[in-house]
């Protein structure tokens, strides 16, 4: 059964439930990791977030699919999770509430979410003021640090204005051993494969390459920094 056919047979299962009902009985494929979940968790919070101004366009649901690259046989599927995240009364906090419950011991993953969000958020290529302000409402939900909202944020919107120490996690004055540990730590936790290992669907496990980028730029600009010191 391929990520579509489960999502479909979890949507079956909602019948006349609300979505936020049947994310609420998720743990069990959570546990499985199963790509589903994070699937239909990411595609309500981006319905949500599209239903912020009002209305669910087609340009937004196609702005969504340029990220997710799923087949158009299975577009049905995805308005579906849509519609169904639509109809729900429950508004985007709530939805990123379920999510953070259904996620509380994998922070890694809400990260994934987020950094998910982003893409889909910015996939028209503008970062709207009130996008953003959900976002960082998503990213307090789900009880990320400043760290890692910094270091998601300037992996999409540049690191120039950035402290590398942030990005890293480490304080200033560390020492260059310090610093490396962190650094090695985030590479083997951002690795495509560890993306994958803990539900992420391999379509999206290309995030990984965005935030390596931006974790590579801190510790080469920490580097540069210490050997012109």
């Amino acid at each position: 059964m391929n990520l579509w056919e489960r999502i479909l047979t979890l949507l079956e299962e909602a019948h006349d439930r609300t979505l936020g009902a049947v994310m609420e009985n998720l743990s069990a494929r959570r546990l499985r990791k199963d790509s589903a979940v994070f699937s239909i968790a990411l595609i309500a919070l981006s319905a949500k977030m599209a239903k912020a101004d009002g209305i669910v366009t087609d340009d937004e649901v196609e702005a969504f699919r340029s990220f997710f690259s799923y087949p158009a046989e299975e577009e049905s599927k995805v308005r579906t999770v849509f519609s169904l995240a639509m109809e729900d009364v429950a508004g985007f906090g709530s939805y990123a509430k379920q999510v953070a419950r259904l996620y509380k011991d994998e922070p890694a993953v809400l990260e994934d979410v987020l950094d998910c969000l982003f893409f889909v958020a910015l996939a028209d290529g503008v970062a709207h003021p009130k996008e953003m302000d959900l976002l960082r409402d998503a990213a307090d939900a789900f009880g990320l640090n400043k760290t890692a909202w910094r270091r998601i944020k300037a992996g999409h919107l540049g690191t120039d204005h950035e402290d590398p120490h942030v990005i890293l996690g480490v304080e200033h004055g560390a020492e260059l051993a310090e610093i490396r540990k962190a650094y090695m730590s985030l590479v083997k936790e951002n690795h495509p494969d560890a993306l994958i290992s803990r539900g992420v669907p391999p379509d999206l496990a290309r995030i990984a390459e965005h935030r390596m980028a931006t974790i590579n730029a801190a510790y080469e600009k920490i580097q540069a920094e210490a050997a012109g010191a």
